[in-house]
Order: C-alpha cells, then structure tokens, then sequence
C-alpha cells in the first residue's frame, strides 16, 4: 500500500522551450533527497499537456531510469480515449512504472463520457495493466463523478484502488468515499498543492500528492499526524500554510519552479509557450514568502 507525500515533478524547459533533460534529473535527485515517499510525473502540474508523445516517453525513460528503483514513480497516462490511455498505461508498466494516474474521459469543456462509458473507461485501462489505477478526481476534468461511483470505481474493478481527491469539499468526499469503498480502497490521497491538507488527513487521507515545492515539509506533516502527534502535524503545516496559498491562489504550477531557479535546482523557470510566465511582482511575492521559511527548495543546489 503506498502512502505519503507523491509530490508531482515539474517538467524544466530552457529558454527556447526545449526538455531540460539535465535539469529533469537535478528534480529527481532534490525529490528523492528531501525524503518523498514516491514521485509521480507527466501530471497536469508537469504540464503534460504541452509536451508530445514522444518527450513523454524521453521523460518517463529518463526519469526512472534515474530513480532507479529507489523510490516508486506514478506515470500520468489520461486521455480521452479509452485506447491510447490504456497503450499509454502499458507503456509506462513497461518501463517500470508502480501505478498510472488518470482523469475520467473528457475533451474541452463540453465533451464528456456518460457514466457508464467512463467505468467503461476505467475497466479496459485496468485490464490492460497488472499495475495499481489511481483516479484522479480534480476540477480540471470537469468530470464530477459522486463518491459513490467512486467507491463502485474501488469495488467493482480490480487495479481501481487509489484515488486523488482535489474537488471542492475534498474532506467530505474522502469520508464518504472511504465509508463506501471500504476495504477495496488502499490509498485515499490529498491533493490541489495541499491547501486543504490537514482537513483531508483527519478525514482519512493516507498521503498527499502536492507540488514539489516544499516536498520535505509536507512529508513530515503527514508522518506527524498518522503517529498521532495532529498537534505537531498542525503547527507545521500552518506556519508553511501563507506559502500554499500564495502558491496555490497566486502562481499555479509555476511556483516551483521558479523557486527551483532561485535556488538553483533548474536552470531556467520558462514554462512552454503559450503559458504566461510569473508576473514579476507574483514572483517577488512568492521569493519573498519563501525566503522568511528557507524551505529545502532554496538550500539544496547550494
């Protein structure tokens, strides 16, 4: 059963917008030396979505060989298609990936799979692996499937036994899911950067799925509080908390790296056109925020 902090790795682009794949591996090395207990790639938060078939297979090739065996990586593999998720998904188990992470079916804002069609879904992409499914239930996919397809997700489909959990009212979904799913549920996760994180643990969540931004710090956090030490746990997360929400309201997926720039980790923050980069004074506001905490992040290249 896998729990913990899966912090999501960044995808580093040079200045021109090409792979960084230099700065790919310093990621990797900065996640697994701050302690994680597993790292997942290709996510929405590594901007999978600008990169192309081919530069997913060079990154997921790189990056585990890289990891080599030391930690277990989660491979993102969503599509529409029911088809090229499920190849996808073979292709990262061949490659030596632990599970495959993805979005129920959807295209743009108005195509969706009815219900049944995305537990359709689900069922041939499990089938075509002997590795664990983790459902990613996020906004971004504008899919608002109930706990309790969720939980029929955990039951009736073997492999479905992990699940991300980021929509609105996360701690309450996560309490009905796990009541419902039962034992068919091995790893209710947190996720959405760990702005609701402590709410999400003392519904049950057994680990976090974040950034990589301060990966150390929400490690700890969830150790603390599944050894029963929620007092520490709780002082912890909220004196990072201000960092979070300026991460999570402010600057999206280009904090970490641009915190991962300032100290060093990456060589340059760009994100692939036509993503806007930080507004400076976003960014100043995030250094700034950072430097009082001197997280990992801005220590570890030094």
């Amino acid at each position: 059963m896998y729990s913990g902090v899966f912090p999501i790795a960044p995808t580093p682009f040079d200045a021109d917008g090409d792979l960084d794949l230099a700065g790919q591996a310093r990621v990797v090395d900065f996640l697994i030396d701050a302690g994680v207990d597993g790292i997942c790639i290709l996510a929405n938060y590594s901007e999978q979505f600008a990169l192309t078939d081919d530069e997913r297979d060079r990154l997921t090739v790189l990056i585990l060989d890289r990891v080599a065996g030391r930690v277990p990586v989660i491979v993102t593999t969503s599509h529409y298609s029911s088809r090229v998720a499920a190849a996808r998904s073979r292709r990262a188990r061949e490659l030596g990936a632990r599970m495959v992470m993805l979005m129920p079916p959807y295209h743009g804002a108005t195509i969706r799979a009815t219900e049944e069609a995305t537990v359709a879904f689900f069922r041939a992409v499990a089938g075509a692996v002997d590795i664990p499914l983790l459902i990613q239930d996020a906004p971004v996919s504008g899919v608002a499937l109930s706990p309790a397809v969720l939980a029929r997700l955990a039951r009736d489909i073997d492999g479905v036994r992990y699940f991300k959990i980021e929509m609105p009212g996360a701690a309450a979904r996560l309490r009905e899911l796990i009541e419902r799913a039962g034992p068919a549920l091995e790893g209710p996760f947190d996720g959405e950067e760990g702005i609701t994180l402590l709410p999400d643990l003392d519904a049950g969540a057994t680990g976090t799925m974040p950034s990589s931004m301060i990966p150390d710090v929400l490690g700890r956090v969830v150790r603390l509080h599944a050894g029963g030490r929620r007092d520490e746990a709780a002082a912890l997360y909220e004196r990072y908390l201000p960092l979070i929400t300026y991460e999570n309201r402010q600057c999206g997926l280009l904090a970490t790296k641009a915190l991962m720039k300032e100290g060093g980790i990456i060589a340059s923050e760009a994100p692939r056109h036509p993503t806007p980069a930080l507004h400076p004074a976003t960014r100043a506001g995030l250094v700034e925020l950072a430097r009082r905490l001197d997280p990992l992040v801005l220590r570890w290249a030094r």
